[in-house]
């Protein structure tokens, strides 16, 4: 199967990673210029959480499963570190091959970030990206560069309560989604390759969804808006759906992209705080 080389399998990490930040994000908008406490408790996930998601690629009427990407957390006495490596199957690895890793450290006691790692292998593509977060002062330090001995350092200012790429995803999860209705959209914010990216998100309401291989869910279904560019034509809609329990897990995330669709489907899971107690059991 020829594919165009900018939608490859590293489209499908990427995609993985910047939707799952985007899920749960159901708050109320906060303005920079407000000098609020935004940091949140944790109560959703807990040492030892591990979650694999199988990602896959269509160009046509076949699903081609693609790769994998692995969500863990590990907690030291003021920290959670967090980690997503995602990684191609060696059946695809002719095709294009996927070694990618991210890193986030956060504090206990705010799930702001401290520190952010980004290695990328993708193909012939290298990348090693790096920031230090100063929150109180709402700055952060970057290294940006093909390798760690050519990262390039560079002074960012910051909005107040913001997150990185993997420290979102897990800050999301802990805020209250009560009272949210059908067609409610907010935005929020992380820093990201050198830039603040805004991303706005839809509210569509719950559904009983069929998962593959894991059986059928209660789930919180979300619309997080796409960017047009390379990878998503305008119109492009992405969809998510979340379990509708305690745990909060994203389980499938489905996207037209510019040619053909991709997906990620949650695998397996294990270490979870509750029980995934949003499965139907017919």
């Amino acid at each position: 199967m020829n594919i165009p080389k900018n939608i490859k399998i590293y489209t499908i990490s990427l995609i993985l990673t910047t939707v799952l930040i985007t899920f749960l994000s159901f708050q109320e908008h906060i303005k920079s210029t407000e000098l609020i406490d935004c940091s949140v408790s944790n109560n959703v996930f807990e040492n030892g959480e591990n979650l694999v998601y199988k990602l896959y690629y269509n160009l046509g009427f076949i699903w081609l499963p693609a790769g994998e990407v692995v969500f863990s957390v590990r907690e030291t006495n003021t920290t959670y570190e967090f980690r997503a490596i995602g990684k191609t199957y060696k059946s695809y690895e002719k095709v294009f091959k996927v070694n990618d890793f991210y890193s986030s450290s956060v504090n206990k006691e705010t799930m702001f970030p401290k520190n952010f790692v980004r290695v990328i292998e993708e193909g012939n593509y290298r990348l090693y990206d790096s920031i230090i977060f100063d929150q109180p002062r709402n700055i952060a330090l970057s290294y940006h560069g093909k390798t760690r001995d050519e990262a390039k350092p560079r002074i960012h200012k910051l909005d107040q309560c913001m997150q990185d790429l993997i420290s979102n995803i897990y800050y999301m999860r802990n805020l209250d989604t009560e009272g949210m209705k059908k067609g409610d959209q907010v935005q929020v914010k992380m820093f990201f390759d050198n830039e603040v990216f805004p991303i706005n998100i839809r509210y569509n309401g719950k559904e009983n969804k069929e998962i593959k291989d894991l059986g059928k869910f209660r789930t919180v279904r979300i619309y997080p808006d796409v960017v047009a560019g390379n990878v998503f034509k305008d119109g492009n809609q992405m969809t998510l759906w979340v379990s509708d329990d305690a745990n909060k897990l994203p389980l499938l995330i489905e996207s037209p992209i510019s040619v053909g669709s991709v997906k990620a489907v949650l695998k397996s899971y294990k270490g979870l705080k509750y029980n995934l107690d949003s499965e139907i059991y017919d």
